[in-house]
């Protein structure tokens, strides 16, 4: 069984996970980080010391793990350049290839609830889509989020996750880890989420 250790930058996500990796054969050990989120927040992206904690919290998830899965896609750059004894994957780069496949060269729409990381997650979408992608920041959505209302903020998403594809997406990507619940909630669409796709991605 492989062994993955998670570094997640919010509580929530623990469930999240757990729920996507029922049935792999996958042992999961999470580290949560929320201080990390928080400081890209104040400083409206990635600095360099917000980086070098980054780095240090993955190194000491990685002991005892064959794999290590950074979940948030804000920090996402830090796994990209980071270079360890056991790999270090973002999430959202398993997710930016299957979406980019389901789409089959037709456009893919990805749904971002959290405005600061739009850089990392169009720079990482375009690198491995190309061109053909529509980034949708979900309004009102991370406040949702941050007064703990998660039954609105799931249900912004999937609304704007329904809409996507009425206008014509060919695949829908939640760029957020904590966005995935809110794929049960779609009526139209079928959205992918970064939990499920890079841990299937890691169980092979």
């Amino acid at each position: 069984m492989r062994r993955v250790a998670c570094l997640h930058t919010a509580d929530s996500n623990i469930a999240i996970f757990d729920a996507a990796a029922e049935g792999l054969d996958l042992t999961l050990r999470h580290v949560v980080r929320s201080d990390l989120l928080t400081a890209t927040e104040r400083t409206g992206g990635l600095t360099p010391d917000i980086v070098a904690a980054t780095e240090i919290a993955l190194r000491q998830a990685s002991d005892g793990a064959d794999i290590v899965l950074l979940g948030c896609s804000t920090l996402g750059p830090v796994a990209d350049r980071l270079r360890l004894p056991v790999p270090v994957r973002r999430i959202d780069r398993a997710l930016a290839e299957a979406a980019r496949d389901a789409a089959a060269g037709g456009r893919v729409a990805v749904l971002y609830a959290f405005a600061g990381t739009r850089n990392a997650t169009e720079a990482l979408f375009r690198e491995v889509a190309g061109a053909a992608i529509d980034m949708q920041l979900v309004d009102g959505a991370w406040d949702a989020f941050k007064s703990g209302d998660h039954a609105a903020y799931l249900a912004l998403i999937a609304a704007a996750a329904d809409s996507a594809a009425e206008k014509g997406a060919a695949s829908v990507a939640l760029a957020q880890a904590s966005m995935a619940p809110a794929t049960a909630l779609c009526h139209r669409a079928k959205p992918l989420s970064s939990p499920h796709v890079s841990l299937a991605a890691a169980a092979r």
